[in-house]
Formats: C-alpha cells, structure tokens, sequence
C-alpha cells in the first residue's frame, strides 16, 4: 500500500496525527527533500528505507513504489503542504494505477493557511472578501490563459499566490494591470512557520522592493487583499444576536 501524506506547511508538529501515524508505520519513505522539514523525518521508525525525491525522477520513484509493493512492504510518499495543492500526485498515481497498486491519501496543512495562522488573518472577512484564490504565475509549468493573474486579480478578492517569489515586479505589475489598487495590502512570508520564518506586511506596489530589501528569492509565499489588514470589515451574522440559527434564538443583549 502506498500513502501519500501531506507534510504540513513547515513546522514538524503540523503534520496531521494521521499522517504522523503513517510514518511511524512505514517500511519505506519517500519524502521531497527540498521543501519538506528534515525534522519530520525522527517519526519514521528506525530501519525505515528513506529515499529524498529532489534528485529522483517521476520513473525512479514508482520503481520505489513498485519495489515496495511486491516486497509487501508500507509506503509513505510524503509531499509538501497538502498533496492536492502543486503536489504533482496525479501523476504518481495514475502510475500507481497502471501498475494495479493500491494507495490513499492523508491532507496536509497547505501553506497558505500556515500564512495565515502566522498573521492570524481571516480570508474570507465579511463585507471585505468571501473567497480565497489560490494560484501562481506560469514558469516552467504553464497556467491556462482563463487562469492569469489579471482575470483573478480583476475579483480583487483574497488570494494567495504560490511559487512566484523570483518574479515580483512582473506580479506586482500583473496584479495591479488586473484590478487592484497598488495600495491594497500583501504580505509576503518566507517559509511559513519554519523556525527561520520571515513576515513583512506592504502592498501590492511595493512587492518587489520589500522583498529585494529582504533578499527574498524563493519559498515565499505572497497574500494579497484587504484582509491582510484585516480592516473595515463586517461583523459576522453568524454570532450577531439578532441571527437565529438551527442551535439559537435571536437574543437581545442590549442593555
């Protein structure tokens, strides 16, 4: 059996506890040695088969696999964040498929959401925004044309913008091309709830130079929107008093 398991957004007690579970089981380990947190590693149990997947290619890590299944031996791919977000596991298991082997998968904290809890912001803040876009600029990987930063951009909702720190003037340019005011708050965070994390509050026009100022290159996330902020925003109908749900009557609290 093969377990893909999202390793969380950095901080080795981010994994799930059933991810955690399933490197204590596993015979063999297969992690992604360029973004996932080596301390993660101690979970696995001694004698465990440990392969980092930065120098391996698609080929050679189904062979892994491959080779584990027959050996009847438990198999834990763990990728980075959540394995459905840029995990490239769609690929992995249709291989997987292919080769009439079992697998399942075990969510991640993607990091997004570890930006989040470091600036304890709220996405979805009403009156501000009720969505959250997650997407990147196209590199070496293509985005489809309907997917561009300016047609996001142009909801001026909040978003989150993966694998594009090395090109933050072009963002910058894109994302204010598309609909925001340069003045709308971002955020950039450097490895998010890593020990050696790094958080700098700007705006949309001033990406490029705050992270030039911090020599932000890479594994950097960027949050865009009112809600970095966290200003002007609504009250939530949800605990407002007057707002009866199927749990509570409206109440008067007025006194």
């Amino acid at each position: 059996m093969v377990y893909f398991v999202g390793a969380g957004t950095g901080a080795a007690d981010l994994i799930t506890v059933r991810g955690m579970r399933l490197l204590e089981r596993a015979d063999i380990l297969i992690y992604a040695g360029s973004l996932v947190n080596p301390e993660l590693l101690r979970y696995a149990r001694e004698g465990c088969e440990v392969h980092d997947s930065s120098g391996l290619v698609l080929e050679e890590i189904v062979e892994i696999m491959r080779r584990g299944e027959a050996e009847r031996k438990t198999t834990v791919r763990l990728q980075t964040g959540d394995p459905s977000i840029y995990g490239a596991v769609r690929e992995q298991m249709d291989e997987l498929d292919r080769l009439g082997i079992a697998y399942e998968s075990c969510p991640g904290v993607s990091a997004c959401f570890g930006a989040a809890a470091s600036l304890n912001l709220e996405y979805t803040l009403p009156g501000v925004s009720q969505s959250l876009i997650i997407t990147r600029m196209e590199g070496r990987t293509g985005v489809p044309p309907l997917e561009s930063i300016e047609s996001f951009a142009a909801h001026r909702a909040s978003m989150a913008v993966y694998l594009s720190a090395g090109r933050m003037e072009e963002l910058s340019g894109r994302l204010t091309a598309g609909g925001y005011d340069g003045k709308t708050p971002a955020a950039i965070v450097y490895k998010a709830t890593w020990p050696e994390e790094e958080v700098y509050i700007c705006d949309v026009a001033s990406l490029a130079a705050t992270a030039s100022e911090h020599g932000i290159t890479k594994t950097a996330l960027v949050l865009v929107g009112e809600a970095v902020t966290h200003q002007s925003y609504k009250r939530s109908r949800l605990y407002s008093p007057d707002f009866s749900t199927g749990f509570r009557t409206a109440k008067d609290v007025r006194k």
